[in-house]
């Protein structure tokens, strides 16, 4: 193996030979400041996918290894994510009861699968996959996921136990119904978490900067929010003894001690049943990941590999497998911490499994009386950014079939659940695609002035000839769209009984499949029978390749294939046309 195809797989060799001391520094603030942000959320989102608040933090230090020595970005910050934990919460919750071994034993299950299907993927190279599922497909879906990760923290913020339910309005109908048993203490453990969060992320940054402090710094201190509510709530809950005073639902022991050693059950039953939640697990995740990890490399003119970010997420949830954890991927929120703090490597992850194995070794005593309300805001906060109405506005005024797929993975999220809703999604943007395709824009074009260049007789002022239609189509050719193309330009000679040569303009035609290519041989014999000879104009040379194989010019007919439209025009009117040339006018500018 090279040494350039083993820097593909091993990207450490890329960066570590030229690693100095300031990088370390700068890794080291970053992987300090993520370590921080990661430990209460680690917590959160364990406890939001049904799993004891350790399994957070066990899946928050071998994950980030085994990225850290794989993948190609060198900011993403991988751990525990709030959809991905949803996700698992929902599928669990079919087959086992939350806290039960059965249940451990599921997550730790479902992250070997997610980690051999993404490792599988990258192998193959199959990175390209995850482009079925378009933005407007993610966007609804992480707005749904959002608002049903949100009501699901409703129970620890209200301090009464919460029937769960994908259905939104059933828990907020059951927690309206039920509100007279309100904990006055959690929830105002919960308000005060609130406050503090959102007066950090939004308030604290311009405040200290405007007081003069260095800017770095300010954002630092800025994203240490969930750390200050923890510590506050914290030491209120064990100074005043809430939890027994006025049962505050706290999280109790956690087991000191780095992660155990675990080996995934293989039962074959359970994993039919987990196989596909495992799939869209590993879409999304690879989806959230390798978008946050794209948008941070280009701000530093830095490259990313889709199939080796395949490969690092694959060995990260096999580690956590391996470890006690569950199913991780790309944080959103982390990733832009780890940036904006510094990490110039993925040595700033590695430096927060350190700190967070630590954490696990030796300071897990201290989290005893840490509310579970503290670690339901801190989930609520951070899913808040997930509801995106920006793009639904947009997407609304540009295309209509783009906000439809979108509203209708919001929906189906919210009435079906998350796997089906986002499947639904997917299934209908494919299917928008289709139909769009299906009917491909053609347009009659004619010669502007005596230019060389030709237009849509409906949109400029042109010149046409009365025997010769030139038709340019605006889309490729395959079994979907033959029909139309077919019935299409037979309908423009039957209507126009002046016809004689008819000239097919292919310069947005990238690929013709075989469905299509019966179609073209087939409109050569019927138009041939109807006095009409059939020309091609600006074949593209992939195609014409394709063509040129199965002898599609001899059947065609010689000398009836041009390099340009100016050529065809010229050589037909001169040859074969009759008639002055005839000038329309067309309503408004555009191609």
């Amino acid at each position: 193996m090279t040494r350039a195809r083993l820097k593909t797989y091993l990207p450490i060799l890329d960066w570590l030979p030229g690693y100095d001391r300031q990088a370390l520094t700068n890794d080291g603030i970053a992987g300090l400041i993520v370590a921080i942000m990661l430990v209460p959320q680690g917590m959160a989102y364990a406890l939001l996918a049904g799993l004891p608040p350790e399994v957070g933090l066990y899946a928050s230090i071998v994950p980030l290894v085994f990225y850290g020595l794989l993948g190609s970005s060198r900011a993403l910050a991988v751990g525990p994510v709030a959809i991905v934990s949803l996700m698992v919460a929902t599928t669990l919750g079919q087959i086992a009861e939350s806290g039960s071994a059965g249940y451990l034993g599921g997550a730790i299950l479902l992250a070997f699968l997610s980690g051999a299907i993404l490792l599988g993927m990258g192998m193959a190279r199959l990175g390209f996959l995850v482009n079925f599922l378009s933005h407007p497909v993610i966007s609804g879906f992480s707005s749904a996921a959002a608002l049903v990760i949100g009501f699901s923290q409703l129970k620890h913020l209200l301090g009464f136990d919460i029937p769960r339910s994908h259905l939104i309005t059933e828990t907020i109908g059951h927690a309206v119904t039920h509100i007279s048993q309100l904990n006055p203490a959690t929830f105002a453990i919960a308000a005060v978490s609130l406050v503090i969060l959102l007066l950090f992320k939004g308030r604290l940054a311009p405040w200290l900067k405007g007081v003069g402090l260095n800017p770095a710094i300010a954002d630092g201190l800025a994203k240490s929010g969930p750390l200050v509510a923890v510590l506050l709530t914290t030491l209120s809950v064990w100074f005043l003894g809430l939890n027994q005073s006025a049962g505050v639902s706290i999280v109790a022991d956690i087991p000191a001690g780095l992660p155990p050693l675990t080996l995934p059950g293989f039962d074959l039953a359970l994993i039919q049943q987990l196989l596909p939640a495992a799939l869209l697990i590993s879409l999304v995740g690879f989806l959230e990941s390798v978008s946050v990890a794209k948008s941070l490399a280009s701000k530093r003119r830095q490259k990313i590999d889709a199939n080796q970010e395949l490969i690092a997420l694959g060995a990260a949830n096999i580690g956590a497998s391996l470890t006690g954890g569950y199913p991780v991927t790309g944080g959103f929120s982390r990733s832009l911490v780890n940036f904006a703090a510094g990490a110039v490597t993925p040595l700033a992850s590695i430096i927060t499994a350190v700190l967070i194995a630590l954490t696990v070794l030796l300071f897990t005593p201290l989290l005893y009386f840490l509310p579970k309300a503290t670690l339901a805001a801190i989930i609520v906060v951070a899913v808040a950014n997930l509801i995106d109405l920006k793009t639904f506005r947009e997407a609304w005024v540009y295309n209509k079939a783009d906000a439809a797929s979108l509203a209708a993975t919001f929906l189906a999220v919210l009435t079906l659940g998350v796997e089906f809703g986002i499947v639904a999604g997917a299934g209908l943007s494919i299917a928008l695609y289709l139909w769009r395709t299906s009917r491909p824009h053609m347009a009659e074009v004619g010669r502007v002035g005596s230019t060389e260049h030709f237009r849509n007789v409906l949109r400029h002022e042109v010149q046409t000839h009365p025997d010769v239609l030139a038709m340019r189509v605006d889309e490729s050719l395959y079994f979907a769209n033959t029909a139309y193309l077919e019935d299409e330009l037979l309908a423009r000679v039957a209507d126009h009984p002046e016809i004689k040569q008819l000239v097919l303009i292919m310069n947005a035609v990238n690929f013709i499949d075989a469905s299509a290519l019966d179609t073209l041989e087939t409109l050569v014999v019927r138009l041939r029978d109807a006095g009409v000879a059939l020309h091609l104009s600006e074949v593209k040379g992939p195609v014409m390749d394709r063509l040129e194989r199965v002898s599609f010019s001899a059947k065609l007919g010689k000398g009836n294939i041009y390099l340009s439209t100016h050529d065809a025009i010229q050589d037909l009117t001169s040859q074969h046309a009759s008639g002055p040339p005839l000038t329309r006018s067309g309503e408004r500018v555009a191609v």
